[in-house]
């Protein structure tokens, strides 16, 4: 059963989210500030957190870069902030996805379940070796859901697991910005393909000896992003 933390100082909101996520089987924990919404994600090991951006004590934003500096678990972000550069923000602070209030609690559903069908269940089970992806100095374990480059552990958010794990697994293929939102968001993302750039721009400063000029994840000018194979 999957364990969800649901923050945001509107009990109300709080409520309706809790009964429906529980009437599809999750077991919910609840917060109502973003202090509140580190302390407990330091204590459990959630498998996908909502935070709501407007918080006191500790926004949204500033409560999922604590969370991120010692967990990557799923997170989505609550907002009444509808604006591209407002997400693009998030996505820099590591937010995983976002719903932008007022929403339909069918959206909210169908986003926590692509979530953690991607993230959840696969990231604490044992390896083998068919699990493991290998380009270069970079290593892949899709089982265990960790990463390495040149032998040293790399953290990725669970969005940039599936982003890396997919080019990975079709090196030297050209994806487009809306192909890899589809197949990574699972989902249509209508014309927010900057998603992808901000990912692809995260990934590159992981993993890339030089961001700047990125060898590893390359860019097909006009048409998409690929990871280049050893033998490209």
């Amino acid at each position: 059963m999957a364990r969800i933390l649901v923050v945001d100082d509107e009990e109300v909101m709080v409520k309706g989210i809790r009964f429906n996520l529980e009437n599809e089987g999750y077991q919910v924990d609840v917060g109502y500030d973003g202090r509140q919404a580190v302390d407990m994600a330091r204590g459990t090991d959630y498998d996908l957190i909502i935070l709501d951006w407007m918080m006191p004590a500790l926004d949204g934003l500033a409560a999922c870069m604590e969370i991120r500096s010692f967990s990557s678990v799923p997170i989505i972000m609550l907002t009444a902030r509808g604006e591209d550069t407002d997400k693009l923000l998030g996505f820099e602070y590591g937010v995983d996805d976002y719903i932008t209030k007022p929403f339909n609690i069918l959206e909210m559903k169908a986003r926590v379940k692509a979530l953690l069908r991607r993230a959840a269940a696969p990231r604490r089970s044992p390896a083998g070796a068919d699990d493991r992806l290998k380009q270069g100095s970079l290593t892949l374990d899709s089982a265990a859901r960790t990463t390495w480059y040149d032998g040293k552990p790399v953290e990725l958010t669970a969005k940039e697991f599936d982003l890396l794990e997919l080019l990975m697994k079709n090196p030297d293929r050209v994806y487009s910005r809306e192909q890899l939102l589809n197949l990574v968001w699972g989902y249509a993302y209508t014309g927010e393909y900057r998603t992808v750039d901000v990912h692809i721009r995260r990934l590159r400063e992981k993993i890339e000896p030089d961001p700047a000029k990125p060898s590893i994840l390359c860019t097909k000018w006009g048409v998409g992003y690929y990871l280049k194979g050893e033998d490209a």
